[in-house]
């Protein structure tokens, strides 16, 4: 079972990531399509806390970094 910082790690980057997938979708940029699958997909490849926190907000730095 993983620990409560894991699952919640998950929980917030998996959002994050449906909300920029969508938003992707919608506006037709892929930038943020493929930065949203990248969101949702990577909690399932890491159990490192320190690690799952790091790629995750170094995503989420390159949606604000690509935004329009």
């Amino acid at each position: 079972m993983p620990s409560p910082a894991v699952l919640f790690a998950g929980l917030l980057f998996g959002v994050v990531g449906i909300a920029a997938f969508t938003y992707g979708r919608k506006s037709g940029q892929w930038q943020h399509v493929a930065i949203g699958l990248a969101l949702i997909a990577f909690p399932y490849f890491i159990s490192q806390v320190w690690l799952l926190y790091a790629i995750g907000a170094a995503l989420c730095g390159a949606l604000f970094f690509w935004r329009s």
